[in-house]
C-alpha cells in the first residue's frame, strides 16, 4: 500500500509539474493559429481597400461616357489624394484610442458608401439636371473615401504589430504587404470578367462594395486586435517580451509620436521614397509611350509593378538576416536606385527594349521594398521605442504620421513633373528622382549610423 501511495503520490507530482509545460505548448500553438488568421484578415482588408480603388479607376471611361466629365473626375481624385493624406494622421490616432477592429469595420463599411453614392448619383444623372450640384455631389463621394480608406495602412498595421514580435518581423510584413498589388491584380481581373459576361459596368462599383461591407462586419465580429483579447498573453508578459518597462496602457499623442527618436526622419525620409514610386506610377506609362504604342507602354509599365511585390519581401528577409537593422538594408537599395535612374537618365531613349524590361522590374524591387518596409515592420518597430514604454500604444499613430507625410510631399512633388519636363525633359525629371532618393537616405543618416556602430540584438 505504501508502494501504492507513494507510486500515486509521484504520478500526481509528475502531472503537476507537466501541466503548465503542456498549456504552454498549447498556448503556442493557439497563438500560431491566431496569428495566421490575423495575417489573412488584415491582408484582405487592405486588398480590400484596392480592390475598391482600382475598380473606381477602371470604370472611369464608363463614368465619362454617362456624363461625367473628366474635370469633376480629376477633382475627384484630388479630394480623395487630399482626405487620404490628412486621414491617414487622424485614423492613425483614432486606432490607438478606440478598438482597432471596429475602426477597419467603419472604414470598409464606408467604403460600401462611398461606392454606392457613385452608382447613386450617375444613374440619377444629376450632372445633366444640375450641373453645380453633380459636380460637387461626385467631389463629394471621393471625399469623405478618402477619409474611410485612410484607416487601412495605420490601423491595420498597428494590429499586425501586436500580433508579432520584433524577431522575425521583417519578412512577416514584407509578405504581408503584397495586399496592395494582389487587390490592384483581382480588381481587374474582376472588372475583365464583369464586361466579358456583358454585364452593365456598374456591377464593377456594385462587387467591391458589397464585399467591402461583409468583410467590414467580419472585422467586427472575428478579429481579434491582440493576444490578450483571446487570454494569450498578459500585459505583464508582453512588456518582459519586448524589453521595454511598461508605462500602462494609455495612448500617445502627436507630440508624443513626434518625439519617438527616428519618427521624423523616417517620415521626411517616406515622403521622398513615396514620391519617386507615385512619379512612376502615374507617369512611367505616359514617358514609355514617347517610345512605344500606348498599349505596349501600358503593358511594359506593369513590370515596374510586378517588381514592387517582391520588393518588400526581399527587404524585410535581408533586414532579418541582418539583426533588424531595416536602416542600413533601405540604404543600401536606395544607393543601388540612385545609379540605376542615372542610366535611366542618360540612355533610356537609345536602350534596348529587352534591356529596359529587365530594368524596369529591378527598379520596382529597388523602390518597393523600401515603400512597402517602412510603414509596416519599420513603424512597428519604432512604436515599441523604449522612450515610449512597452505597453502604450502607439502604433497606429506613428504609421499615420509616417504614411500621411509621405503622401502630403508625394502630392506635392509631382506637381513639379510637369514643368520639369517643359524645362529640360525627361532628363531633368530623372536627375530631380535622384536628388530626391539622395535627400531620402540622407535624413535616414543619424539611423544608420546607429545601426552601424550600436545596434542591439532582436530578441
Amino acid at each position: 500500500p505504501r508502494g501504492a501511495e507513494r507510486s500515486a503520490a509521484e504520478v500526481e507530482r509528475g502531472m503537476a509539474l507537466s501541466t503548465p509545460l503542456l498549456e504552454g505548448g498549447d498556448e503556442t500553438a493557439q497563438k500560431i493559429k491566431w496569428q495566421r488568421a490575423v495575417f489573412l484578415i488584415t491582408f484582405i482588408n487592405y486588398a480590400m481597400s484596392h480592390f475598391s480603388r482600382k475598380c473606381y479607376t477602371n470604370v472611369k471611361t464608363d463614368l465619362v461616357e454617362s456624363g461625367v466629365d473628366k474635370v469633376i473626375l480629376s477633382q475627384m481624385d484630388t479630394a480623395f489624394m487630399f482626405t487620404y493624406a490628412i486621414g491617414s494622421f487622424i485614423s492613425g490616432r483614432l486606432g490607438d484610442m478606440f478598438p482597432q477592429n471596429m475602426i477597419i469595420g467603419v472604414g470598409l463599411l464606408g467604403s460600401t458608401l462611398c461606392l454606392g453614392m457613385i452608382q447613386f448619383f450617375e444613374w440619377t444623372g444629376i450632372v445633366h439636371t444640375n450641373y453645380p450640384a453633380g459636380f460637387f455631389a461626385f467631389v463629394f463621394a471621393q471625399f469623405i473615401h478618402g477619409l474611410f480608406q485612410s484607416t487601412g495602412g495605420p490601423v491595420n498595421t498597428s494590429i499586425m504589430g501586436n500580433w508579432f514580435p520584433k524577431k522575425g518581423r521583417g519578412l512577416v510584413f514584407g509578405l504581408w504587404t503584397c495586399h496592395q498589388y494582389i487587390g490592384d491584380i483581382v480588381a481587374a481581373l474582376a472588372t475583365a470578367a464583369i464586361i466579358n459576361a456583358g454585364l452593365a459596368w456598374q456591377w464593377a462599383l456594385l462587387l467591391p462594395g458589397v464585399l467591402n461591407g461583409v468583410w467590414g462586419i467580419v472585422n467586427v465580429m472575428v478579429l481579434p486586435n491582440n493576444p490578450q483579447e483571446v487570454g494569450l498573453e498578459k500585459e505583464e508578459e508582453k512588456a518582459g517580451t519586448s524589453g521595454v518597462a511598461s508605462s500602462g496602457g494609455g495612448t500617445v499623442g502627436f507630440v508624443q509620436a513626434f518625439k519617438i527618436p527616428n519618427v521624423m526622419g523616417y517620415a521626411l525620409a517616406f515622403g521622398f521614397f513615396k514620391f519617386v514610386n507615385y512619379a512612376m506610377f502615374f507617369w512611367l506609362p505616359f514617358f514609355l509611350s514617347l517610345h512605344f504604342d500606348s498599349q505596349s507602354a501600358n503593358l511594359i509599365s506593369s513590370l515596374y509593378s510586378v517588381g514592387m511585390m517582391p520588393g518588400g519581401v526581399i527587404v524585410g528577409w535581408v533586414s532579418d538576416l541582418y539583426d533588424g537593422r531595416r536602416a542600413c538594408v533601405i540604404a543600401t537599395f536606395m544607393m543601388l536606385l540612385a545609379p540605376l535612374l542615372w542610366v535611366f537618365a542618360m540612355f533610356s531613349d537609345t536602350m534596348p527594349p529587352m534591356l529596359l524590361l529587365g530594368l524596369l522590374g529591378l527598379m520596382g524591387i529597388l523602390v518597393g521594398g523600401p515603400n512597402n518596409i517602412i510603414t509596416s515592420a519599420v513603424a512597428a518597430d519604432l512604436a515599441e521605442h523604449p522612450s515610449i514604454g512597452g505597453n502604450t500604444r502607439s502604433l497606429s499613430t506613428v504609421t499615420g504620421i509616417i504614411n500621411g507625410s509621405g503622401s502630403i510631399t508625394a502630392a506635392f512633388g509631382l506637381m513639379l513633373i510637369g514643368p520639369l519636363q517643359d524645362m529640360g525633359g525627361w532628363t531633368a525629371v530623372w536627375y530631380f528622382l535622384i536628388a530626391c532618393v539622395v535627400a531620402g537616405t540622407g535624413l535616414m543618416g543619424p539611423k544608420i549610423f546607429k545601426e552601424l556602430t550600436q545596434h542591439e540584438t532582436t530578441k
